[in-house]
């Protein structure tokens, strides 16, 4: 198998990168890394393309590694044949490689492996050749034998008929074939298992849909209904197309042994082959339809994480509860825990100006200017409370309202009890809800991302494909991002490059024994941490103030010399670019000439065109470049509140296959269906939203019955 040349042909990429791809990551070398610090040799193909590639080359090593397997195991038995080699080797898919090596697999005892030990496969090869003049009742009558239990003719034909039915349902072409007819003309019925029983899925009681019409989340659901008892699916394929497909290449005359090799063909059709490939094709299916899935969720996670950070607010953290009372907890622009509390504005208790009052004084010994309010249980209500007190507060302060998806989670786990040894779970939970207002990324990593919830139907999904996707994800935002190594925490560090949880937390016990690192160079003291890693991990990690001003840059190590050699060639020092005084550099090397330039700096003009965008931002974050999070700071509207045709804005929460779910205000999101997200057609909606989209909307329906609100982007004329 010509694995480069399948990767070159699928990402439409030229051999020479799909080469030096493989050989990157051969060679140990983290997708971050290539993607950034390796673009000549792979033409600058994004993350994404390189992690999908990486992906891909497993897959296909492991359908080699099987193939051998098969091909090994088929030669033990002397049975292997330049066909079937020729065949392995066109497989293109494990199910292609399976059906070659069915008919050659240890199978438990079947009708038609006790129909060979009594001696019946002669007959059944005299019945396949269907020679008109052969009597099937009169050759039968040969091998009737009581001591091998064929009391009959009748018993012996049976037998022959069974061991034609494995052979037939066996061969691979006719299960292609039949998994072809399913997968292309097929329909999916779905019914009630009990009618009367409502339930979330009776949209499915009376469906059915020609399978390659059948959208994501409608095989999700029905997938799910069927697991939970609310749903039985069958699949159809017309009347007795399948038995044709069965009975056609064997089939050879209408004699009375080519009808007997008839009855075979559609006994094996509808015992053996059709209820195989059903599950085969609803698997697919299914398969499909997560890896759609949980690229979204991938998305959804990477929008999520790329928000842009409140920098330098001081933040009030709020976790609302009812019996308990709502934790307090208030972060620094740092993030470092200044206070804690707890109120009780909401019921039972309904302590709103004692609450008020403490609120008002944290605000004002703190100089809080931001609320951050989990949308747990007393959401709405602690809202309330928020919302009004704000008028009557000292200075400007706005709130929001964050998904605290996973933060019990973490406050209860082992990370939150290292991090925050002297608070109980319930004010842990209160800083991580302030925290996520401050920067969404570097306390989002902390949370296992399935955790999270921006996505359909993931605890469906298969978890490893799940988890692998999710923290890939997850490494390459950090990357993106970049970290201070002299504040970042642990987890955040364990998602940078070349850098694994020990040798995270490696890097924080040694920063707390040695003071704050100044330089990159310090990291290869760092147990655990070798030239390898440090290969990988440093130009990712940010020293600002540090004694060498690229160590507060996504300039690699490697290439300081070239970045110094730059400056000093258009009168520049490093203070200059340590100070952002760089805004003329752009425009000498345009006029210098890219190419030439970077022949005389000996790197490639994509490390040179990153090195400049690096020289001209020191420190910079990418996600300073999206629109801030809206923040609310008049009063809360409730469901009863909203009537059709009414303009908000609101925030993009959640993205499905079928619409997204915007936060406008009201405890419940609205939902904008596809089509009435953009005026021109689109085949998802991530093709022109994303998580976090501050968009405006008109209310088209309320149901608050079952608090349900439908939105429209398309404004009605």
């Amino acid at each position: 198998m010509d694995i480069i040349g399948i990767l070159t042909e699928e990402f439409s990429v030229r051999r020479e990168q799909a080469e030096n791809v493989v050989a990157l990551l051969d060679d140990g070398k983290t997708v971050p890394f290539i993607a950034r610090y390796r673009k000549e040799m792979h033409g600058a193909l994004d993350d994404q393309t390189i992690r999908r590639m990486a992906l891909r080359l497993q897959a296909l090593r492991n359908l080699e590694e099987r193939k051998e397997q098969v091909r090994a195991a088929i030669e033990a038995k002397g049975a292997l044949t330049e066909e079937i080699s020729a065949a392995l080797d066109a497989a293109m898919t494990m199910v292609e490689v399976e059906d070659l090596y069915r008919p050659y697999k240890e199978k438990r005892r079947t009708r038609g492996s006790i129909a060979r030990e009594r001696g019946l496969a002669p007959l059944a090869e005299l019945l396949l050749a269907q020679s008109p003049d052969a009597d099937p009742e009169a050759e039968a009558a040969a091998y009737v034998s009581e001591e091998k239990e064929v009391p009959d003719a009748a018993a012996a034909l049976q037998g022959a008929m069974d061991i034609l039915a494995e052979q037939i349902a066996d061969d691979a072409q006719i299960r292609t074939s039949l998994r072809d007819l399913y997968q292309r003309f097929g329909t999916l019925v779905c019914t009630a298992a009990d009618p009367e029983q409502d339930s979330v899925y009776r949209n499915y009681y009376a469906f059915e849909s020609l399978m390659p019409r059948l959208q994501g989340h409608q095989i999700l659901a029905i997938h799910r209904g069927e697991k939970e008892g609310f749903l039985k699916v069958a699949v159809t394929a017309g009347e007795g197309l399948a038995e044709q497909r069965c009975t056609r290449p064997y089939v050879k005359n209408d004699s009375p042994c080519g009808e007997l090799v008839r009855q075979a063909a559609c006994d094996a059709a509808k015992r053996l082959i059709i209820p195989s490939v059903h599950r085969e094709v609803r698997s697919a299916l299914f398969d499909d339809a997560c890896a759609k899935a949980i690229r979204v969720f991938a998305s959804n996670l990477s929008q999520l994480l790329m928000q842009p950070p409140l920098r330098s607010t001081v933040t009030l953290g709020l976790d609302p509860a009812y019996r308990t009372g709502c934790k307090l907890a208030v972060v620094d622009g740092t993030g470092k825990v200044l206070d804690t509390g707890v109120i009780y504005p909401t019921p039972p208790h309904n302590k709103t100006e004692e609450a008020a009052k403490k609120v008002r004084a944290m605000v004002e010994r703190y100089g809080i200017t931001a609320i951050s309010i989990g949308n747990g249980t007393a959401s709405r209500e602690s809202e309330n409370f928020i919302a009004e007190l704000l008028p009557t507060l000292p200075h400007k302060v706005s709130y929001m309202v964050v998904s605290e998806a996973g933060a019990s989670v973490y406050s209860a786990s082992e990370l939150a009890a290292e991090e925050f040894p002297e608070y109980d779970v319930a004010l842990r939970s209160a800083v991580s809800i302030a925290r996520r207002l401050q920067d969404p990324l570097a306390e989002l990593v902390k949370i296992d991302p399935k955790a999270i919830g921006v996505g359909q139907y993931q605890h469906d999904m298969p978890k490893a494909d799940l988890q692998t996707a999710l923290d890939g994800v997850v490494e390459t935002c950090v990357n993106a991002v970049g970290v201070d190594v002299n504040t970042a925490s642990a987890p955040l560090l364990s998602h940078i490059a070349g850098i694994s949880a020990a040798v995270a937390k490696n890097i924080v016990k040694y920063r707390e024994e040695n003071g704050a690192f100044s330089d990159r160079r310090q990291l290869l003291k760092v147990p655990k941490l070798g030239p390898k890693a440090y290969e990988q991990c440093a130009g990712f990690l940010r020293i600002p103030g540090g004694k060498q001003p690229l160590d507060n840059t996504g300039v690699h190590p490697e290439s300081y010399p070239a970045a110094e050699m730059l400056l000093k060639t258009f009168g520049y020092s490093l203070q200059d670019a340590a100070a952002g005084k760089l805004d003329g550099l752009e425009a000498q090397v345009k006029k210098t000439g890219r190419s030439a330039l970077a022949a005389e700096l000996q790197i490639g003009t994509y490390t040179l065109d990153d090195m400049v965008a690096e020289l001209r931002k020191p420190g910079r974050d990418p996600r300073d470049l999206l629109p801030p999070p809206l923040l609310r700071s008049g009063s809360v509207m409730e469901i009863t509140d909203l009537k059709p045709g009414m303009e908000l804005t609101g925030t993009v929460r959640n993205i499905v296959d079928f619409g997204c779910f915007v936060d406008i205000g009201v405890h419940e999101d609205g939902l904008v269906h596809i089509s009435r997200i953009c005026d021109r057609y689109i085949r998802h909606p991530l093709e022109a939203v994303k998580v976090g989209d501050v968009v405006k909307v008109w209310v088209l329906d309320v149901d608050p019955a079952r608090k349900r609100i439908s939105l429209t982007m398309r404004k009605e004329h």
